[in-house]
């Protein structure tokens, strides 16, 4: 690195300190040099922060993505009759939930809808989406052949975006040395090796709705529901629809308009549960059984109710229902079914290089879900 070079990076730290924004363009070429090592880690560590502070717009976000996806994302190709989705949140939320899009999108695929979902392990919660994943037995450390074969076949799969085998540079090396939300919680989780054009994706604040929702109509999105719900409060958020206060949505439309629109759990039917009921348990195994008890039916509660919630904003956006109520009580019916919690074995099935170790570990919590005694 260069003294000029390293000048030339802190000039522009500096700015994003002093509350200035840069170009897209600015942002792609600091990120360059991020994911290329080309800059010391005290000056990697101050441009995430210094950003973060800030406050990321939407055209930073947009050059933080590009950079990762032309960079550092190994890129994948599912051949599927259905268009591809996305669901997950950006973490870094004040309220810390079980794993919520988690559950729906596996309801979601149990109604026909193709997943290609975009993890990464907890960075600033106990326990993300891959963490989850991996307790419930799907291999999440396979290449990525394997998880475009879950695609196909179960009509699931998950690519970890901390996994060298997604993003093969940097990325995992960046996230594994922070423990604090930065804009690569927005932009990483975009860095979707299968691309998909329609997404539903929680964010951390309110204030994010529609710059992420704009990020995702300069990138490429179709469509996409951004959200961000309330506790009871209506101060803490989370990354998630909320059955305990009002959820804020933007939505982009197919021609590109986006609307910002609002809800209660009451204008659904739904009644309002409490943090502690949808609180991480932080401890994987028993978050593991809990989410399965959802899946199985087992478990009808406020839990249940939240997962539904955000499962019906896939169905929703995906038109396999003409409103949210709607989607929620069709998530219901999908999971007294039974299609869910098969479509769950189904996943671990196809996304594995041990199919029968995975499911082996899968019903073992099975059985242990069933024996669950829920207050």
């Amino acid at each position: 690195m260069s003294v000029e070079n390293a000048k030339t990076f802190g000039a522009v730290v500096t700015k994003l300190i002093n509350s200035e924004n840069i170009s897209r363009n600015e942002s792609k070429e600091m990120f360059y040099q991020i994911l290329d090592n080309k800059q010391s880690d005290m000056h990697q560590g101050a441009f995430l922060a210094a950003l973060s502070a800030k406050g990321e717009t939407a055209e930073e976000i947009a050059g933080s993505w590009e950079a990762i996806y032309e960079l550092d994302t190994v890129k994948v190709s599912p051949v599927t009759s259905l268009p591809l989705v996305d669901n997950c949140g950006t973490g870094m939320d004040s309220l810390k939930t079980f794993n919520i899009s988690t559950a729906a999108s596996v309801i979601a695929a149990a109604d026909g809808i193709v997943l290609a979902k975009h993890g990464a392990r907890a960075i600033t919660s106990y326990c993300g989406t891959i963490d989850i994943l991996e307790e419930l037995g799907v291999d999440v450390e396979c290449d990525t052949d394997v998880v475009k074969k879950s695609i196909e076949k179960a009509g699931i799969g998950i690519f970890n975006g901390m996994s060298p085998k997604v993003h093969p540079n940097a990325l995992g090396r960046i996230l594994s040395q922070i423990s604090f939300g930065t804009v690569l919680n927005i932009a990483a989780s975009l860095a979707n090796p299968a691309l998909p054009k329609y997404a539903v994706r929680g964010v951390y604040s309110k204030d994010m709705l529609e710059s992420v929702a704009r990020v995702m109509r300069e990138i490429g999105y179709k469509k996409a529901i951004v959200v961000h719900g309330l506790a009871e409060d209506g101060t803490l958020g989370m990354d998630e629809a909320s059955t305990l206060g009002e959820t804020f949505i933007a939505e982009l439309k197919e021609d590109g308009t986006i609307v910002n629109y609002s809800f209660s759990p009451e204008d659904l039917g739904i009644t309002r549960g409490t943090r502690a009921e949808v609180a991480s348990l932080n401890n994987l195994e028993q978050e593991a059984i809990r989410m399965i008890a959802i899946l199985n039916g087992k478990d009808t509660g406020s839990r249940s109710d939240i997962v539904c919630l955000n499962t019906s904003l896939i169905l929703y956006l995906m038109n396999q229902c003409s409103t949210i109520k709607e989607g929620f009580d069709k998530a219901k019916d999908i999971i007294n079914s039974g299609k869910a919690i098969q479509k769950l074995r189904d996943w671990v099935q196809e996304q594995n290089h041990d199919t029968q170790k995975g499911l082996v570990k899968l019903e073992k919590l099975i059985l242990k879900a069933q024996s669950l005694q829920l207050s």
